[in-house]
């Protein structure tokens, strides 16, 4: 019995789902973008940015032999992380990349995943970021954003009916890929009043000599090209969806 409810979840997990009606996707991804352009939806939205943002760098670090002392996460919306290793060098520049980089390529794989039909998939697999980012907080605000952020993401993949799954899913892939634009233009803006000189762009010009507004372009470019690569998979093709017209 055991066994058989262990094979059951992980192919529950593992399996494929069907797609969704073509209506919700447009009509998820219109919420996403609602909730990136209207001020005050944004500044409650935006802690979902920050965490993918703050978990890149720390990935990165982790990946490249830094060592994490830990993440925070504030009721601004602002983040950050720490790591001890060299100041210098490539695990130092890859780490200061992933920042700004993280949430529009986590999107882009988010609507890979669901052109696959792995609705379920992706929502555990958000949660196993989570578990392992919730370890390496260090503050109250950005531990019960975790955990909150968490405890939807569950609810919904446990509870939910397949279209709501669906729904969720696609609009955190959506939201993703249409938010990861705005942070880099508030971070130029800040830039431009020299509000932000310890910025991940100012970091990277000091790491490397280039200056910062390339690195900021950058940036850009990768949410611009994610949101481009990912829309095309999440889109649906309605033509499929209407009606055919009987030939004459």
């Amino acid at each position: 019995m055991e066994h058989a409810s262990i094979a059951d979840l992980w192919n529950r997990v593992t399996g494929t789902q069907p797609d969704p009606p073509w209506w919700l996707v447009v009509l998820v991804g219109a919420v996403a973008l609602a909730a990136v352009l209207h001020g005050p939806t944004w500044r409650v939205a935006r802690n979902t940015v920050t965490i993918a943002h703050e978990g890149g760098h720390a990935l990165i670090a982790l990946v490249t032999g830094r060592k994490l002392d830990g993440i925070k996460l504030h009721s601004d919306t602002s983040g950050v992380t720490v790591s001890r290793g060299k100041p210098h060098g490539p695990g130092m520049i890859f780490t200061a990349m992933a920042g700004y980089t993280t949430p529009p390529l986590l999107g882009l794989f988010f609507a890979l995943l669901l052109a696959a039909g792995r609705i379920t998939l992706m929502l555990w697999f958000t949660l196993a970021l989570l578990a392992g980012m919730l370890v390496m907080i260090r503050n109250a605000y950005g531990a019960l954003s975790v955990v909150a952020t968490g405890a939807v993401v569950f609810l919904v993949s446990w509870f939910g009916s397949a279209e709501v799954q669906a729904g969720f899913a696609y609009l955190a892939a959506w939201f993703l890929l249409l938010a990861a634009t705005r942070p880099v233009i508030e971070l130029q803006r800040m830039r431009t009043r020299h509000m932000a000189p310890s910025s991940d762009a100012d970091q990277l010009a000091h790491l490397t000599g280039v200056p910062g507004l390339a690195w900021v372009t950058l940036f850009g470019a990768t949410a611009l090209v994610a949101l481009l690569a990912g829309g095309a998979l999440l889109f649906p093709d309605v033509s499929l969806h209407l009606p055919t017209l009987p030939g004459r």
